[in-house]
């Protein structure tokens, strides 16, 4: 099984993408073209992955030590469209520390 940070950046990831689709594309597909099985489709979607992504934060949390203040960094960053594109690099390096304290 994936190490639950990487599962995270990956959930992470797409939980993002699909936020920008639903924001970029099915908001203005329902709200000027008319068409709200856009924003049906990718909003069940979109949920689906914002489920797995607070799932798959509550199991790194668990098992990996991060202080609860960097879960709710992660998670805020989760609430703002590009943020969390920005917050993997964090979680990259975090991960890398981490596994350099391990071997020391």
């Amino acid at each position: 099984m994936k190490h639950p940070v990487s599962f995270l950046r990956s959930v992470a990831l797409l939980e993002a993408i699909s936020y920008l689709i639903l924001l970029f594309v099915a908001m203005p597909l329902k709200y000027v073209w008319g068409m709200p099985l856009a924003v049906k489709i990718v909003g069940a979607a979109h949920g689906g992955l914002f489920v797995v992504f607070c799932i798959a934060l509550w199991r790194v949390l668990m098992h990996t030590g991060w202080p609860f203040s960097r879960a709710v960094l992660v998670f805020i960053a989760s609430l703002l469209p590009f943020v969390p594109f920005f917050i993997d690099r964090r979680m990259r390096a975090w991960v890398a520390a981490d596994s350099n304290q391990t071997e020391a």
